[in-house]
């Protein structure tokens, strides 16, 4: 909290206005279930309130330790709304979380209609992208979980098992480890392979076909997020030669990694050995994601990002080849950045799983 007052103050943002989700757990440790029901965190120089529906106000006293505007579904958020103004002044520029849902920014607006308005992520994303040891700590207790999930998915494929019955033995997997959520569980066969965001879907798994296995979690509220193959049946060379392309990919993003190095390179990286191999447009996303209290956070890991990188961020790095209508392959590791290079979470291999 003080370091993003600090930050409002660098960015003369006078007011943080944040709804339930992961910027809010972030300040306080805790975030109430997002409805449709008005709820922030304010946050101010000097002062801070919480505006709260009631069903949610005893379990949040528990955690969030600034005054609170309570009102009751009977009344509705109007007078809270009011007592805000009231304590709070009249704010110039309001950071608003940027999950908000647009009902709750127009009860912003209507609150304060001469004050500007950004997206809070100017002030927090800088401080989540650089995770303390703690977190970490977290990170790698989730990638635990979908390692997992990743095994229990694979003692599970057989020719005729369905997308969707391979989800649950991930799921399985998941809830064994200890997950306390199952964010993710993309299970692409065959040709559903290439699709990048494929939804699980009930197509059975035949002889000779690959499995992209694309798993998710949370556990004490950070993400897990891991990208593994199987082949059903011996692998032809074809096959064998784009995991090998990936592969190597994977290893060159992984080798530019360490402070200083900018983020782009990291992503020039793993292009350039699948440009080289002759895959280059069949590469379609980039090679990377921040990952925390959110599965999709800063840093993105592209060739357009120039921020050089620090110990403390975590990001995924995934690269994938992509064959319309044959198959698709993606490899993902979800790293830190340490002082002197990387620390990988997962302990898996990424040599395809061969199911005989």
């Amino acid at each position: 909290m003080a370091a993003a007052r600090r930050a409002m103050q660098e960015q003369r943002i006078d007011l943080l206005a944040l709804p339930p989700g992961d910027d809010l757990r972030y300040l306080t440790g805790f975030s109430p279930i997002a409805d449709e029901r008005a709820c922030y965190l304010f946050v101010s120089a000097d002062a801070g309130l919480f505006l709260v529906p009631s069903l949610n106000a005893d379990q949040s006293e528990r955690h969030i330790r600034h005054p609170f505007a309570v009102y009751t579904d009977a009344d509705g958020p109007q007078r809270a709304l009011d007592e805000a103004k009231r304590q709070l002044g009249s704010p110039r520029r309001i950071g608003a979380g940027d999950v908000m849902r647009a009902d709750a920014l127009l009860n912003l607006q209507r609150l304060w209609p001469e004050a500007d308005y950004v997206v809070a992520t100017e002030i927090l994303a800088p401080l989540r992208m650089r995770k303390s040891a703690e977190e970490i700590t977290l990170l790698k207790r989730a990638a635990a979980t979908a390692d997992r999930a990743v095994d229990g998915a694979v003692a599970a494929c057989r020719p005729g098992v369905s997308e969707a019955e391979l989800a649950q033995a991930a799921v399985g997997g998941f809830h064994s480890a200890g997950a306390s959520e199952v964010t993710a569980t993309v299970v692409g066969s065959g040709p559903n392979s290439a699709f990048p965001h494929h939804h699980t879907s009930a197509r059975r798994v035949e002889v000779g076909e690959p499995i992209l296995f694309d798993l998710g979690s949370k556990l004490d509220g950070y993400c897990s997020d891991i990208t593994r193959m199987a082949y059903v049946g011996k692998p032809p060379s074809r096959y064998l030669e784009i995991h090998r392309v990936v592969e190597n990919a994977v290893r060159a993003a992984l080798a530019a990694i360490k402070p200083g190095t900018r983020i782009r390179d990291v992503d020039l990286a793993a292009r350039r050995v699948i440009d080289a191999a002759g895959y280059d447009q069949y590469f379609t996303h980039r090679t990377g994601h921040g990952i925390g209290l959110s599965v999709h956070e800063p840093p993105s890991i592209t060739h357009t990002n120039d921020i050089p990188l620090e110990a403390g961020m975590t990001f995924s790095v995934e690269p994938g080849i992509y064959l319309s209508g044959e198959f698709g392959v993606r490899l993902e590791e979800i790293v830190a950045v340490t002082a002197t290079g990387y620390d990988v979470l997962s302990r898996l291999s990424r040599d395809v799983r061969v199911i005989d």
